[in-house]
């Protein structure tokens, strides 16, 4: 059991907290027991696995956690990358929010057959709050990274400015929807190469756009269901 603070495998999961060393390691760190559950069902082998009480002091566990709380148990895996496609998938441009990054791997993970693509300035997916947001749909279904440009299938950007409604839309596979940064959206250059710019339809006394998490799932959910009804 592992009883000093200075141990190789604790230095390793304090530094997996910063983006530089996760690209350096190849590596990331998974807290929690349920996330590592998640990976095993995935089929994720970790390089290592540290439980409090069996491999390392808990108190010991506790200081190189990202969490508040704590964690009773953590994994580190080795980082990996789907390629783009799917009948339907998501692009990220400029998503900084980790939270959201997360949140959206999973709402793609419940509701189509594409991993989500991450463009430009998007958070990193193997951050710990991207980690957790994903509530271990990041095992299941990891992000692909591509250009806007690398897209392949009918490209739909949200756009809170959008004249057309999602509803508006009639999907047919290969679908790529396109999301963009919380307060700037997507840039002039994909909104022109998309082949249609929409907007969700909000209440006309409700807030003029949602953050990128909630918008995916809300479009993801209708454009799943449709293109569904029309296989």
């Amino acid at each position: 059991m592992i009883t000093s603070k200075d141990n190789e495998k604790l230095k390793t999961v304090r530094k997996l907290q910063q983006k530089r060393w996760r690209d350096r390691l190849d590596l990331f760190a998974a807290e929690g027991e349920d996330l590592v559950e998640a990976a095993e069902l995935a089929g994720w082998e970790p390089d290592t696995l540290l439980v409090a009480g069996v491999d390392v002091e808990g108190e010991l566990l506790d200081e190189v956690s990202a969490l508040g709380s704590g964690s009773r148990a953590i994994g580190v895996y080795r980082r990996r990358w789907s390629e783009p496609g799917g009948r339907l998938s998501v692009y990220l441009h400029g998503v900084g929010d980790p939270g959201n990054v997360g949140t959206v791997i999973r709402s793609a993970h419940a509701l189509c057959d594409g991993p989500v693509v991450l463009g430009p300035d998007c958070a990193d997916p193997y951050s710990p709050k991207a980690v957790r947001a994903s509530m271990g749909s990041l095992f299941a279904r990891p992000p692909a990274q591509a250009g806007f440009a690398e897209l392949t299938g009918t490209r739909i950007a949200l756009d809170a400015g959008a004249e057309r409604t999602l509803s508006d839309v009639e999907p047919s596979g290969p679908v790529v929807l396109c999301i963009g940064a919380e307060r700037e959206g997507l840039p002039p250059e994909v909104l022109s190469g998309a082949d249609d710019v929409v907007r969700i339809a909000l209440r006309p006394d409700g807030p003029e756009s949602l953050n990128a998490g909630v918008a995916a799932a809300v479009a993801l959910h209708d454009l799943a269901n449709r293109m569904a009804a029309d296989a």
